[in-house]
């Protein structure tokens, strides 16, 4: 005579092991999940809050040999005076001349078009970035 064995009733006994790893395991995902998006955006609104000054290169144009206009447009509070940074390349990539060009005009958006001396013929210009000028 065989013995047959019978399957339990299912969640007679309570939940499986497989069960409650499954309901761990979903609850550290949501938890990690919700603990990133936390971060974030944390660093998100830092940067974006963080900038006192930024600027855009609009376009800029080869002059001659020894220069180039950019036009940039920095956006800033009215009173704080600002600072941008430009570099031209030559076309190997070196650098051949950078400027600081300060903004204390009292807008919180300027458009100014600003000259780049260089020691050589430049084929591109960079703007590496704006801050609050010191002393401000």
């Amino acid at each position: 005579m065989t013995a047959t064995r019978t399957p339990l009733p299912e969640g007679r006994y309570g939940r499986s092991a497989d069960e409650r790893t499954d309901r761990v395991l979903k609850v550290t995902g949501a938890v990690l999940g919700a603990g990133m998006l936390a971060l974030l955006g944390w660093f998100g609104y830092s940067y974006v809050s963080g900038q006192d000054v930024t600027g855009e290169l609009i376009k800029f144009q080869v002059v001659s040999d020894d220069s180039v206009q950019a036009h940039l447009e920095v956006r800033k509070d009215a009173a704080t005076p600002g600072l941008c940074t430009l570099r031209s390349l030559s076309e190997s990539g070196a650098e051949v001349g950078w400027k600081d060009v300060r903004f204390d005009e009292r807008r919180d958006r300027i458009d100014k078009v600003v000259t780049v001396r260089t020691t050589e013929r430049a084929t591109a210009v960079e703007l590496l970035g704006c801050r609050p000028a010191p002393g401000a």
